[in-house]
């Protein structure tokens, strides 16, 4: 059983609940922001400002984050992150709860939040692997990932219900809460210390940077991996459009809140199948590739049956099969991502990579958001999620790095000989 030495390593287990906590009341305050911004403006457009706030912020902050999660104490540094975001929410709560909250208030505090969490992506990613064996690392990551997937769904599902007793300001105090959780939980769990060479001096912040973007250059498959990604959120961008769905449904915040969760209860579902799915299979490529192309179908389904206002029941399971075919696309990619990258490269590597696989998704609302402003929701959302079924099927139709790979390979060296 792959789970079995997790389940006995007392820190792995200790972070994960604090991560899985923290990002309960991350995510419930992700969909309050975007409700709360579609309430104040009545507009998908600006709705979407939202996740430019998160996609500035890690762009400019990302290769920063990542350097520092490499030169720093990952743990020290994770907690002064969940700090500073736990400001950033109690102060959004204090404003919401005045009664003088605008629009731009709620976009300033996501993009506070964000800018944390970009120093804070790499630190959690790379403690991963200083907590577990590499043996059983990729079940590590398909466990980390599905728990994602719990925060996802219980973060908007409680987000909705405190919605609809007392407005977003609950939901943000929530969130502050559970940052603090995080700080404590952290002071309990121990970490080796990052392996430096003797007697080396540190190098320039921008040499740090510079090699780890050298390293992604090397290693086909993760710049294509970050490629694919970028395709699927950025086009395939489903959750800033559901405040106006469930306007459109008529189902109020509470309902907003079940629509928001179904997806990630579909990847809990299918968690167990995941894990072994990235555990024992040597065709991982071609496994992220049919996931890909059944995310975009059913994407482009999901707009359709909204559109015709399909029994809820339908709309769901539309929902709950995104989940599944979203937690698979992810964890191959985050799994292949950590297999590929060395431990003294890790935090910059994973700063790269969550450009695309955070920044995508908060890209993607900003786009998805402008073009449903112009197109309606609907036809926004068909057209984009063809863009990665017809990318998914033209990678699967040739040999690429993609296609092919299995999930066995030893990261390169850090830095090349001579």
């Amino acid at each position: 059983m792959r789970w079995a030495p997790l389940l006995r390593n007392r820190d792995f287990l200790l972070f994960w609940s604090g991560v899985v906590l923290s990002q309960i009341g991350s995510r419930a305050t992700v969909a309050a922001s975007l409700w709360q911004v579609y309430e104040l403006t009545g507009s998908i457009a600006a709705t979407g400002l939202v996740g430019g706030a998160q996609a500035v912020a890690l762009v400019v902050l990302s290769p920063l984050g990542g350097v520092l999660a490499d030169r720093w104490d990952r743990r020290r540094l994770l907690q002064a992150t969940q700090a500073v975001a736990m400001l950033a929410a109690l102060g959004m709560a204090a404003v919401t709860f005045s009664g003088s909250v605008a629009a731009w208030h709620v976009v300033a505090g996501v993009l506070v939040t964000t800018a944390a969490a970009t120093f804070d992506q790499p630190c959690r990613q790379a403690l991963v692997p200083a907590l577990v064996p590499r043996d059983v690392l990729p079940a590590a990551i398909a466990l980390l990932n599905p728990s994602r997937e719990v925060a996802v769904l219980t973060g908007p599902a409680i987000g909705g219900v405190l919605i609809a007793v007392s407005g977003p300001g609950l939901v943000y105090l929530l969130d502050g809460i559970t940052y603090a959780a995080l700080v404590l939980v952290l002071l309990a769990v121990r970490v080796p210390p990052l392996r430096k060479p003797a007697d080396a001096p540190p190098p320039s912040i921008r040499t740090e940077m510079a090699e780890g973007v050298r390293y992604v250059r090397r290693r086909p498959i993760i710049w294509s991996l970050c490629g694919l990604d970028l395709l699927l959120t950025v086009f395939g961008a489903y959750r800033v459009l559901l405040p106006a769905f469930a306007d459109r449904l008529d189902i109020g915040p509470t309902g907003y809140g079940l629509l928001s969760a179904a997806p990630s209860l579909g990847a809990l579902l299918a968690t167990y199948g995941i894990v072994q799915l990235v555990s024992r299979s040597r065709r991982l490529g071609r496994a992220l590739l049919v996931a890909t192309v059944a995310y975009g179908l059913v994407a482009i389904a999901f707009a359709q049956v909204t559109a015709l206002m399909a029994a809820m029941a339908v709309i769901l399971v539309l929902a709950l099969l995104l989940g599944v075919f979203d937690a698979t696309a992810t964890t191959i990619r985050h799994a292949a991502v950590q297999l590929e990258t060395p431990d003294e490269l890790r935090g910059r590597v994973q700063s790269l990579y969550q450009i695309t696989s955070r920044g995508g998704p908060a890209l993607g609302d900003v786009v998805v958001g402008v073009a449903a402003g112009v197109l309606g929701p609907v036809v926004a959302l068909s057209a984009g999620a063809t863009i990665p079924v017809l990318a998914g099927i033209a990678l699967f139709t040739r040999p690429n790095c993609v296609r092919d790979y299995t999930g066995i390979s030893a990261p390169a060296p850090a830095r090349e000989p001579g």
